[in-house]
């Protein structure tokens, strides 16, 4: 199964179709800043849950981050959970540098 995902800023989405089939398989939801993209929801449809669709869309918001030179704020819990397996994408995670002074 080929999984395609394309960015759709209009909605602030990325979508997941599977190769051949016209309706979205899935979708990551984003907000995006000039300095970080936060991922604040991704959902799978049914018919396509366990079949890698999820990870498409993952890889792909976090590749084009990347590329962007943007940081990500992975608010969703797949997102988070997805790059706690994958460390190779750690590094793109937003940390706050702000401190609290006494």
């Amino acid at each position: 199964m080929v999984v395609n995902v394309s960015d759709a800023p209009e909605a602030n989405r990325y979508e997941a179709r599977v190769e051949g089939e016209s309706t979205v398989a899935g979708f990551a939801q984003y907000i995006r800043t000039a300095e970080l993209v936060a991922f604040v929801h991704t959902e799978v449809s049914p018919a396509y849950e366990g079949r890698g669709v999820g990870a498409a869309l993952a890889r792909a918001g976090l590749d084009a981050a990347r590329a962007a030179n943007l940081l990500v704020l992975p608010t969703c819990p797949f997102f988070a959970g997805w790059i706690a397996r994958h460390p190779e994408y750690q590094d793109l995670v937003y940390q706050s540098r702000s401190r609290v002074s006494d």
